[in-house]
């Protein structure tokens, strides 16, 4: 299973969410270091709206992202952009 997979499902799992994009980004940072090419998924954006969201601060959210994604950045994600929202709430996608 690739890692976006893996990263959709446990956000799925947890979150139920209404919408969900989970974007790899790796190809976007080939040569900003001499040893990467910008092949494999290091670099991931997470867009999901989620009713287990509402109430929550913009760093609550992100906080409950990075903690279930803990295990993937543990095991080489190199970055994680996160882009939260409780339904109803504008977003810019």
């Amino acid at each position: 299973m690739s890692l976006e997979q893996r990263i959709t499902t446990r956000l799925t799992e947890a979150f139920a969410p209404l919408r969900l994009v989970v974007i790899n980004e790796s190809h976007l940072h080939a040569g900003h270091h001499a040893d990467f090419n910008g092949t494999g998924e290091t670099h991931m954006r997470v867009r999901i709206v989620s009713g287990a969201f509402t109430g929550l601060s913009r760093i609550a959210r992100h906080r409950a992202i990075n903690a279930l994604l803990k295990p993937e950045l543990d095991a080489g994600l190199h970055a994680l952009a996160v882009e939260p929202a409780a339904p109803g709430e504008e977003t810019r996608w």
